[in-house]
């Protein structure tokens, strides 16, 4: 299969602060790839030198081939991101907001209605964001992220502060998103839960470092336990003595 992403020897330094040490990994087209660890692991900084918005201090970070600092005009073409604290405009109703994003993205109405029927608002849609909950912003926001159909979304934790019944909504619109369109995906998330779920293969990051990757059945196979919360423990716990 052809190479969505390849990151070689990515370094990314903050004045005195190492962020990301020397990672490398890949990520196959029309996979769903997780970026675990604990805070400060490295993984949003990680996702954001992906989506062209920093600069990596070294190495080299590839999309589709395309360089995310020579080409990072053309690897915005391919990409779409949702930061983990994504805003949406409140005075804006829900369809006024997918017609701005889908302007953004340089499309047309069949996208807005996409958008739409991915966010499952029912006549919410009509109401102004600044009336919804977390949960119903989140949905938006995961809607708009897909509905332009990237090659590529990159995602940071997007079900972070939703209860399950819209967690689990959001998880199935994307696995089932990425099984119809083939669609890659890199997601960060603290939930081992959603990481199992989602996730055809994982990298576990840990003070800049990948500390260990594979699918999340090997790894569990790999340490000896049952769930992919023990093997970050165990990982994590061994990375950070």
């Amino acid at each position: 299969m052809a190479k969505a992403v390849e990151v070689k020897n990515l370094r990314k330094i903050f004045g005195n602060i190492t962020a990301i040490d020397n990672i490398t990994f890949e990520v196959e087209e029309g996979e769903i790839f997780g970026l675990v660890g604990p805070n400060g692991a490295g993984k949003t900084t990680t996702l954001r030198i992906l989506a062209t918005l920093l600069k990596p201090t070294s190495g080299t970070v590839k999309v589709f081939g395309k360089d995310v600092v020579r080409d990072c005009d053309a690897v915005r073409k391919l990409i779409a991101y949702l930061p983990e604290e994504a805003g949406a405009y409140k005075y804006l109703t829900g369809y006024e907001y997918m017609k701005f994003m889908a302007r953004v993205y340089g499309y047309g109405e069949d996208v807005i209605e996409e958008g739409v029927k991915l966010a499952g608002l029912g006549d919410a849609i009509k109401r102004y964001v600044g009336t919804y909950s977390k949960g119903m912003k989140r949905r938006l926001q995961v809607a708009r992220t897909l509905m332009v159909k990237p090659r590529l979304a990159i995602m940071d934790e997007p079900t972070s502060g939703l209860d399950v019944v819209h967690a689990v909504y959001v998880r199935d619109i994307i696995k089932n998103y990425v099984k119809k369109y083939r669609i890659t995906v890199i997601v960060s998330s603290h939930n081992m839960l959603e990481v199992e779920y989602l996730c055809d293969r994982i990298a576990l990051l840990s003070k800049g470092r990948v500390v260990a990757m594979g699918t999340p059945r090997d790894l569990m196979s790999k340490y000896g336990v049952r769930n992919l919360e023990e093997v970050f423990v165990r990982v994590v716990g061994h990375a950070a003595g």
